[in-house]
């Protein structure tokens, strides 16, 4: 008897970032530290299958933007000791972390391309120490609603000029950014509005579209932008079918766009934390609260419209941004979220 292999792609990442993000300012928890961090990463285990790597945040504490080459060999060890590889990288665009508003002064777009360029720079590192084979740049506008809406056709301009230059950072590393769509980003918080984005950035194979499953649920509500809500006024997501025919507008329209995935869940609320922003909320897999069939919703990205298995993604990454940190110290978190992934690898990955 013949059994068919199981599907080994994509490969199943975890987010690092949780123990960074929301966290060590006065009002907030404080940081995991990264070694924690891999540490659960790489304990959890659901019948015999482990986490295959991490996607990271190149911030201080735990990776800083100005790494040495040593302090990268350092961490490409820690990273493969513990039987794991590393994928996707945010780039800390933000004025609070170094950079400046993708809208904003030419100083400010400035230190935004500067950090996408040490982002870059590390990236490719990464690659060359052969810890990491596949993966992004994780780019966003570093700006508010609030402030793009004062301005929205300049502003909207403005980020992409700024988006232009950090592609030709990119493409002189060999690297290519996603920019991840959240309500809480100007220009980028509706799903009209991000495709626009990229279309005047005009850069399809340097610069795509980072999917997340918790934030484009937002999309679908129209949250920051009500002209582009897809799902019905007081929709009580009581009929699944409803639900399904908004995601499918939603992913035909971002798909082709799209070279990084995250599996998520959403309650359908907003979240904020520490300094962070209000944007999806993420939730647990198990949360009984969720609107999302996570297994099924996922096909949405991972298929094309003939329900073909696109493999364009060659690793999903799990975001639990903003869980809190007791929360995060539970092995039974990871072993659920790690579940999820699998079932998502089962139903919309394939063997290689």
């Amino acid at each position: 008897m013949i059994t068919a292999a199981r599907n080994n792609y994509p490969k199943l990442h975890n987010a690092a970032w949780p123990g960074v993000v929301g966290k060590g300012s006065p009002d907030a928890e404080p940081f995991i530290e990264l070694d924690k961090m891999l540490d659960l990463t790489a304990a959890a285990e659901v019948d015999g299958v482990r986490f295959d790597g991490v996607d990271l945040f190149l911030f201080a504490p735990h990776v800083g933007i100005d790494a040495s080459d040593d302090d990268l060999k350092s961490l490409a060890d820690r990273v493969a000791k513990r039987g794991l590889r590393i994928g996707s990288v945010v780039a800390p665009v933000w004025p609070p972390t170094g950079g400046g508003s993708a809208m904003g002064s030419e100083a400010e777009r400035g230190q935004f391309v500067e950090q996408v360029r040490k982002a870059c720079r590390i990236a490719r590192r990464l690659r060359e120490l052969g810890i990491r084979q596949d993966g992004i740049v994780r780019i966003d506008s570093a700006c508010g609603p609030g402030d793009w809406i004062q301005a929205t056709e300049t502003n909207q301009r403005r980020i992409a000029e700024t988006f232009r230059c950090a592609c030709d950072v990119a493409a002189d590393a060999g690297e290519r950014l996603a920019a991840e769509g959240e309500i809480c980003w100007g220009g980028m918080h509706s799903w009209r509005r991000m495709i626009q984005l990229l279309e005047l950035t005009d850069r399809p194979g340097t610069i795509g579209f980072q999917a997340d499953m918790a934030h484009t649920l937002l999309y679908t509500l129209g949250y920051n932008a009500a002209e582009d809500r897809i799902l019905p006024e007081n929709y009580g997501w009581k009929d699944g079918q409803v639900l399904d025919a908004a995601l499918k507008t939603l992913t035909a329209a971002l798909r082709p766009w799209t070279i990084d995935f995250h599996v998520a869940q959403n309650d359908a609320t907003v979240k904020g934390s520490g300094s962070h922003d209000k944007t999806g909320r993420h939730c647990l897999a198990t949360d009984p609260n969720g609107k999302l069939n996570i297994a099924h919703h996922a096909g949405f990205w991972l298929r094309d419209h003939y329900g073909n298995v696109t493999r364009r993604i060659r690793h999903i990454c799990w975001d639990g941004c903003m869980f809190p940190n007791d929360v995060m110290m539970k092995p039974q978190t990871w072993n659920d979220i790690l579940r999820a992934m699998i079932a998502v690898r089962d139903a919309h990955g394939w063997a290689e």
